[in-house]
């Protein structure tokens, strides 16, 4: 017996989030998707606005794997922006706001972008490095009007026209193209799929103990593979998330927003979780949080404690990863933080993994070597380079970066990274990308960038610089107007140390090993 199947059922069975939103919405149309600043959207008004968004991109030339930048604070007109982009098969690439002109135009340039959906806020930046890219002549304003060179968001949503072809997108098709900072002063777009984030939604329904009745407390920019990554449980599940708005973080506020809306699960880190226990009325408020997570960088003990005296009935985890990896690839359980600290917990059961040497050899429990990973949250590579992806598939395993060791019962710790990240504040400030700054200022020689240990922010850039012939001094001051032509405020050095010169090995080079040693501390 033949049979020719119908496209719509086809479609359908896709999962990914394009249709877990479609299926919520003929499901329980009128449930809470996203609350921001006390306005709600359904899962029906999600998926019509989403599907509407879509229809205004695909007049406008966007089609199946064309990339579309967001450069935005959270809204939930992100979120159905990056639906509506990914309804068309084409590809969502969040932006760092944080980041200069010129680094934003080399991801313009480098992911070849056809749009930009942009806020008020960021407006003037998108627009200027929207007008001098080839190709891209479409910029879209969340909360703005239509004008000369933008459109309103709304107002696209409003227009008449002819809806976009349903597509059937499968699940290896690209969802994000995620840019992480690279050691050679460019960035890497991480290329995740939908099976990825969907693999990622499994991860966090179990480590979070996610179900369809959470309430999901969503503090982190959206730009970044933890904003977009937590949500993914949502999708699958149909349950309810508070987006956060962005801005400097008040502990006060954060729990005032908890308690009102009665949220069950949320993720800060370390810094944020020693502010909220720090809050003079934390225990008397009445939360309803069952669940706690963390992440982006190690807690102390003393965090961990009042977390587990502040919230007694909550169950605490901490998240590791990396954007390549979706993010997460393990979770250390809260019973276990204080007898394992400073571990990031065990490998979850989903993913392989191994700890080995440059020869590729499994190492013994307690030895140290590089981690490397297989499974559906890995990445299909990095964007537009493909030698820096054969690179990290070396010997057929997905290479972190990381340097850590495993003991007898499979706990992870880190001890150092091999790409000479920097995390400062859950935000990744690659070595590399700093040095190449501070070479091309006229009065240093030479420079290296090493991690000094932070008390709020885990770790800040320290500058060690040499300077040239003749010149006898150098501030931060002086460097301040320089670095914030090329790099974002939170990459620049926190302290500067100058040096004769630095120390190098007999290849000539700089030993960053005896840097930290006289300079982390």
């Amino acid at each position: 017996m033949t049979f020719q199947p119908l496209d719509e059922p086809i479609r359908s069975r896709r999962n990914h989030w394009v249709n877990q939103i479609a299926t919520h919405a003929a499901m329980r149309p009128g449930h809470v998707a996203f609350r921001f600043k006390g306005v709600d959207t359904t899962w029906k008004q999600l998926h019509e606005r989403s599907e509407r968004f879509a229809d205004a991109l695909s007049r406008r030339g966007v089609g199946f794997g064309d990339r579309v930048l967001i450069l935005a604070l959270n809204y939930t007109e992100y979120i159905e922006a990056v639906m509506g982009i990914n309804a068309l098969g084409a590809i969502a690439v969040p932006v760092n706001f944080r980041l200069t002109p010129p680094e934003v135009a080399y991801i313009v340039a480098d992911s070849g972008a056809k749009a930009i959906v942009t806020d008020t806020v960021l407006q003037p930046l998108a627009v200027g490095v929207a007008g001098q890219a080839a190709g891209l002549d479409t910029v879209v304003v969340i909360n703005g009007k239509s004008g000369e060179g933008v459109l309103g968001y709304d107002d696209v949503l409003a227009e008449p026209g002819e809806p976009h072809a349903p597509l059937d997108i499968p699940e290896d098709t690209p969802s994000l193209i995620m840019y992480t900072s690279g050691t050679t002063g460019t960035p890497k777009g991480a290329v995740l799929t939908h099976a990825n984030m969907n693999s990622q939604a499994l991860t966090c329904i179990r480590a979070l103990n996610v179900t369809s009745d959470s309430i999901g407390f969503c503090t982190s920019p959206l730009f970044h593979i933890a904003g977009l990554g937590s949500l993914t449980p949502a999708f699958l599940l149909g349950s309810e998330t508070v987006l956060h708005p962005l801005g400097a973080f008040d502990a006060t506020e954060f729990l005032d927003a908890v308690e009102a809306e009665q949220a069950t699960t949320a993720f800060c880190v370390p810094a944020q979780w020693q502010l909220i226990c720090e809050e003079p009325t934390v225990k008397q408020r009445k939360l309803a949080l069952k669940g706690l997570s963390w992440g982006a960088a190690p807690a102390s003990d003393s965090v961990l404690r009042a977390m587990a005296d502040c919230f007694p009935d909550a169950f605490n985890v901490a998240v590791f990863g990396q954007t390549e990896m979706s993010p997460i690839t393990c979770v250390l359980d809260g019973q276990d933080a204080l007898r394992k600290l400073g571990s990031v917990g065990k490998v979850i059961p989903t993913i392989q993994a191994r700890v080995v040497d440059d020869e590729m050899h499994d190492v013994a429990p307690g030895e140290i070597g590089e981690i490397v990973y297989r499974g559906p949250t890995l990445m299909q590579g990095y964007w537009n380079k493909p030698e820096a992806t054969a690179e990290a598939f070396h010997g057929g395993w997905f290479h972190s970066g990381d340097l850590v060791r495993q003991d007898d019962e499979g706990f992870v710790y880190v001890v150092d990274r091999k790409k000479d990240m920097i995390i400062s504040g859950g935000e990744n400030i690659y070595c590399a990308e700093v040095e190449n700054v501070l070479f091309a200022h006229p009065k240093i020689h030479e420079a290296a960038v090493v991690g000094r240990k932070h008390e709020k922010w885990g770790e800040v850039p320290v500058a060690v610089v040499a300077l040239m012939p003749g010149v006898d001094e150098l501030t931060l001051e002086d460097l301040e107007p320089f670095l914030n032509e090329s790099l974002a405020r939170y990459k620049h050095p926190k302290h500067l140390v100058i040096v004769p010169e630095l120390p190098r090995n007999a290849s000539g080079k700089v030993v960053k090993v005896e840097l930290r040693d006289r300079y982390s501390a």
